[in-house]
């Protein structure tokens, strides 16, 4: 049987995680925290190679899961200081199949614009294939709320010590 390849359907069957937060910083102080790598291993995880530079590849160590060795390679898709961090982040393996540590093919997107009480991160990570990636997508949905609430502390701690000196 001959079946034809829906062009549209990728896009239907992706979903997307939305974080949106105000933090009461300037988008500086939030956007050194989302570019030095110290920084990132203290809210999200330790990179290894990073660089907020178009094309720069680096990668993050997760938990291994089935044929997957937990490595989570990356590369820093666009960059607008103070405004925009853009990242591949695949990971997983094809024979884990539907479970933990599945293929993923996504996109982290940090957007930072000023708002009234200091700053607005919206965090968008897309690309989740479902049903192939739905534990990903239910767990990172998850994670991502705490994360923000991480870089929050960071960022407060940042800013704080900035105010001192």
């Amino acid at each position: 049987m001959n079946q034809a390849i829906n062009p549209g359907r990728h896009a239907a069957d992706t979903q997307a995680i939305v974080v949106d937060e105000v933090f009461p910083h300037a988008p500086e102080i939030i956007w050194k925290a989302l570019t030095s790598g110290e920084l990132i291993g203290r809210w999200l995880m330790a990179p290894d190679g990073f660089a907020p530079v178009v094309g720069n590849r680096f990668t993050f160590q997760t938990k291994p899961a089935g044929e997957w060795d937990g490595t989570i390679q990356c590369e820093v898709l666009d960059v607008v200081p103070n405004e925009l961090l853009s990242y591949a982040w695949r990971g997983g393996h094809e024979s884990n199949d539907d479970g933990y540590g599945s293929k993923l093919e996504t996109v982290v997107t940090f957007t930072l614009t000023r708002a009234d009480a200091g700053t607005r991160l919206r965090l968008v990570h897309s690309g989740f294939v479902l049903p192939k990636n739905d534990i990903a997508y239910r767990n990172m949905g998850e994670g991502w709320k705490t994360v923000v609430k991480r870089l929050d502390a960071v960022v407060s701690e940042q800013a704080s010590s900035q105010t001192q000196h």
